[in-house]
């Protein structure tokens, strides 16, 4: 049986029936008994491994070594900033923090908690994004393939929630160790009153650009209490919510994909190898997870929308920020130009949640607040309804939404 597989001069009648179509009800890896034994161990797993997909989120996070509790008195020094900055939020924006009845809390954690929690809190996104892929990763045959793809195909079928959950591992792992909190996403989380902040990632940026901590940690938790009151509101949590679901469902399965990029690669070209890097960190391509016109149709949408939080988040941390502290604009300046630099990790963002966090995206909405500011707009009016949104060209217009809203 080895001698099929690895070469030689193989009976073409075993090789025949190592990769041959099964008959009804026999083992399609019955030549290659370990195969076989792979494919029950990972029968019901579902259309995504949870577990590949927590151990890849945690090895990344925590870069394989053990993590060490948070201080209590930093804990303690969090908990003090946050009723500093949640009292300033809710004078800001006129918006409630309360979430179940309890007042918000900021609670510092590590990379490797950070990485788990957000799992946890994006899993529905996922597991919509996993059952349309179901079966992107089954290539098609014809009559003149060779046969033994058909063996290919059933590896990859097998396989497909493993990296999936791979995939959406690494992409959580990444995020935790360049996140401040749990909205560098705009995403919203389950209703809770923790407000999670990543206290080693907080502070390495305080010493890689020299800012007072106490002052980097007051701003962190403007920002996160001001991401969680917005998010939070229910017509804005709603909305965003049936937008991304939409988008991750929305995937047109394409189980060709792989096999046709790794066949224009020149495996005899030293060269070829950045290529292969590039071609697996795509998204699009590993997963075979191709943007349909419906995705396409609702983007603007989405991108609208995610343009006005950024805008209303950074601007309402702005004005709070100036009255507390003097290292303020330094530090949104440092912390902007970090947010919008590239990450692999902004490509699975990108790629599969079709959120948008480029400078351009930024800059949109800064400019919508803007507008809305400088006509002497009530920017309290964004959040009274789910009709009070901007549409997508009233960002671009905030002088229209302004309208709009004075004659509703």
């Amino acid at each position: 049986m080895v001698t099929a597989i690895a070469g030689g001069e193989a009976d073409p009648r075993t090789y025949h029936a190592l990769v041959s179509d099964p008959g009804p009800g026999e083992d399609p890896f019955r030549g290659v008994p370990f195969l076989g034994d792979l494919a029950r161990m990972l029968q019901g797993q579902g259309p995504l491994n949870w577990d590949a997909a927590r151990q890849f989120a945690l090895m990344i996070a925590t870069e394989g070594k053990a993590e060490t509790n948070v201080d209590p008195a930093v804990r303690f020094r969090y908990q003090e900033l946050g009723r500093i900055a949640d009292l300033h939020v809710q004078q800001a924006t006129g918006l409630d923090t309360v979430a179940g009845g309890r007042a918000a809390e900021i609670v510092p954690v590590t990379p490797g908690i950070w990485a788990q929690r957000a799992l946890d809190a994006y899993r529905p996104l996922f597991e919509h994004l996993a059952t349309t892929l179901g079966g992107a990763t089954t290539p098609r045959l014809d009559d003149e393939q060779d046969e033994g793809l058909a063996m290919f195909g059933g590896l990859m079928q097998m396989l497909s929630p493993m990296m999936l959950g791979m995939s959406v591992g690494s992409m959580v792992g990444h995020l935790s160790r360049r996140s401040f909190g749990q909205y560098d996403l705009p995403i919203p989380r389950p209703p809770s009153s923790e407000v999670q902040v990543v206290t080693a990632t907080i502070d390495q940026f305080s010493d890689d650009w020299s800012l007072p901590i106490d002052d980097l940690r007051l701003w962190v938790c403007l920002q996160e209490l001001t991401s969680h009151a917005v998010l939070n509101v229910p017509h804005v949590r709603a909305e965003l919510e049936a937008l991304l679901t939409s988008y991750v469902a929305g995937f047109e399965p394409n189980p060709d994909a792989l096999g046709d990029k790794l066949a224009a690669l020149d495996p005899g070209d030293a060269g070829a190898l950045p290529d292969l890097q590039q071609l697996l960190g795509d998204p699009e391509v590993l997963l075979g997870a191709i943007q349909s016109p419906a995705q396409r149709q609702l983007l603007p949408r989405l991108d609208a929308l995610v343009a006005v939080i950024i805008g209303f988040v950074d601007h309402t941390v702005d004005t709070a920020g100036r009255g507390l502290l003097a290292t303020a604009p330094r530090i949104a300046e440092a912390a902007r130009r970090r947010r919008v630099e590239a990450d692999q990790s902004d490509i699975f963002v990108e790629r599969l949640l079709g959120l948008t966090l480029t400078q351009a995206a930024v800059e949109r909405g800064h400019a919508f607040i803007a507008g809305v500011v400088e006509r002497g707009g009530d920017l309290s009016q964004l959040w009274t309804s789910a009709r009070a949104l901007p549409t997508p060209a009233e960002v671009d217009a905030p002088g229209l939404w302004l309208a709009r809203i004075e004659y509703e």
